[in-house]
C-alpha cells in the first residue's frame, strides 16, 4: 500500500480497496469503516461500489470539531492528505470548516517522521519536539484545535504535551463506528 501511495498508482489502490469493500459486504457486514486517514482519498469511489454504509472518518471528525463551535482547524497528516483536497476539502464543503496546514518544509517532515518512524514503532523525542513546535505555529495562525489525522501521530502526541484541543481521528472514528453498530 504504502509503495503504491508513494508511486501514485491511486488506480490500483482504488481497485484494491473496493475489491476488499466487496468482499466484506458479501461475507455479511453491515457497513465498512477505512481505517485509515489517508486511504479515505478512495472513499468515493468505494461508496459508488458498494451499497452498504461507509463511516467517512472526515464526517465523524467533523461532528467533533463541531461540537466545539471550531471553524479553523489544524491538520497534521501525511502529506498525502495535507496537500490534496480529499480531507480538507469535505471539511470546508460540508461542514464550514477552514483547515490549516504546515509549511512545505514541516509537512515533508511530518511525512518523513510517520513513514521512518511512527509506522516502525519507533517513538523519538526529537520527533515529538518538532510536532509540538509545529502544534504552535498551526495555533499561532488562528487554529483552534488540530487533527491528528494519521492514526500513528497518536502514539507521539498526547495531551501530556499540549494543551491544545486534539482530534484523535482514530479514535473518534471507532467510536462512530461503535455508536453506529449499537444503532
Amino acid at each position: 500500500m504504502a509503495a503504491l501511495q508513494k508511486n501514485g498508482e491511486w488506480d490500483k489502490l482504488g481497485i484494491l480497496m473496493t475489491g476488499a469493500a466487496q468482499r466484506l459486504e458479501k461475507s455479511g457486514a453491515d457497513f465498512i469503516v477505512l481505517c485509515t486517514n489517508t486511504m479515505h482519498k478512495l472513499s468515493d469511489e468505494i461508496e459508488k461500489n458498494i451499497s452498504i454504509p461507509l463511516i467517512h472518518i472526515v464526517d465523524a471528525t467533523a461532528e467533533k470539531i463541531n461540537e466545539e463551535n471550531f471553524k479553523k482547524i489544524g491538520l497534521l497528516e501525511t502529506s498525502f492528505t495535507m496537500e490534496q483536497d480529499f480531507f480538507k476539502g469535505r471539511l470546508l464543503n460540508k461542514y464550514n470548516i477552514e483547515t490549516i496546514i504546515p509549511d512545505q518544509k514541516q509537512r515533508h517532515e511530518i511525512h518523513r517522521i510517520i513513514y521512518e518512524e511512527l509506522v516502525k514503532g519507533i517513538i523519538s523525542s526529537n520527533s515529538r519536539k518538532i510536532f509540538l513546535e509545529i502544534i504552535t505555529d498551526l495555533i499561532h495562525q488562528g487554529a483552534e484545535g488540530i487533527i491528528l489525522g494519521c492514526t500513528e501521530i497518536e502514539l507521539l502526541i498526547t495531551n501530556e504535551y499540549t494543551n491544545a484541543k486534539l482530534f484523535k481521528t482514530a479514535e473518534i472514528h471507532a467510536r462512530k463506528a461503535v455508536e453506529f453498530a449499537l444503532e
